[in-house]
């Protein structure tokens, strides 16, 4: 139906349909397709694309596997109503530059599954085009993951003007950057200029220097100028909060280093 039956588009929540002046001749409801469950494998954790924002936001198994960043990233979403009718995978098929939850997942060891595509990881998936497919799971993978989830918003339940999530497995660190406002992008490794478990106030500069190398635009949440430079300073609050300094020193070099770069305009 969905490739045969012109303009055909699968709903999940629907609610961001206010955003768009489109009509749809058709609409597929995949909810009695059982892919509102979480499940944990050996190795993995799949969530399904009708599992709701409030779900992914309450469910304690997985945030705490992932350092609280996935609750970190929905719970100023609108509200708890409106999170208990939109889905991820509607956040991330969508593919939405303002999504808090792409931002989150992109830090971390994500793939998609898509009924044809089969398993793509999410920083291929969010650049390629949009195809008649359907998205069935997002899959993160279990690591020990360091992660922390920073964003500036205009009142608590808007949009977010900028933000970022910091997360470090297997010895690297992955520094995602979104509302810029477009599509989230993903720094990794010497990428994003951060080697050490413990970045320095050098690594901190250079990971602020390369998020601010991406390119920015305006709109009404926020000029380009401004979001250049608040995304350097949440970019170097998120791997700090995650980096878990064992030095109390190494940890207020840090914390200035942060509050230097916030004080300069």
């Amino acid at each position: 139906m969905l490739r045969f039956r012109k303009g055909a588009q699968i709903l999940g929540g629907g609610m961001w349909m206010r955003l768009s002046d489109r009509t749809i001749p058709c609409v597929i409801d995949l909810s009695d397709c059982g892919l509102d469950k979480i499940e944990e494998t050996e190795d993995e954790y799949r969530i399904g694309a009708y599992v709701t924002l409030r779900d992914l936001e309450c469910a304690g198994v997985l945030n705490d596997a992932c350092d609280g960043v996935l609750a970190a990233a929905v719970r100023d979403i609108v509200g708890v109503q409106f999170r208990r009718s939109a889905t991820v995978g509607g956040s991330v098929f969508g593919r939405f530059g303002f999504s808090d939850v792409i931002c989150a997942l992109l830090a971390l060891d994500t793939e998609v599954e898509l009924v044809e595509a089969g398993r793509v990881p999410l920083a291929t998936f969010i650049d390629m085009p949009y195809e008649l497919d359907v998205l069935t799971h997002i899959i993160v993978k279990k690591h020990d993951y360091q992660a922390s989830y920073q964003c500036l918003r205009k009142a608590a339940t808007d949009f977010a003007t900028v933000n970022a999530c910091a997360a470090r497995w297997d010895g690297a660190w992955h520094l995602a950057v979104g509302a810029r406002p477009a599509k989230a992008r993903l720094l990794s490794g010497a990428e994003a200029g951060v080697v050490s478990a413990e970045p320095s106030c050098d690594e901190l500069a250079h990971a602020i220097e390369a998020v601010r190398g991406l390119t920015y635009s305006s709109n009404l949440w926020g000029s380009e100028r401004y979001r250049r430079h608040l995304a350097g300073v949440l970019a170097a609050r998120a791997l700090v909060e995650a980096a878990r300094y064992t030095s109390p020193e190494g940890l207020e070099a840090a914390r200035a280093a942060c509050a230097r770069e916030e004080a300069i305009r």
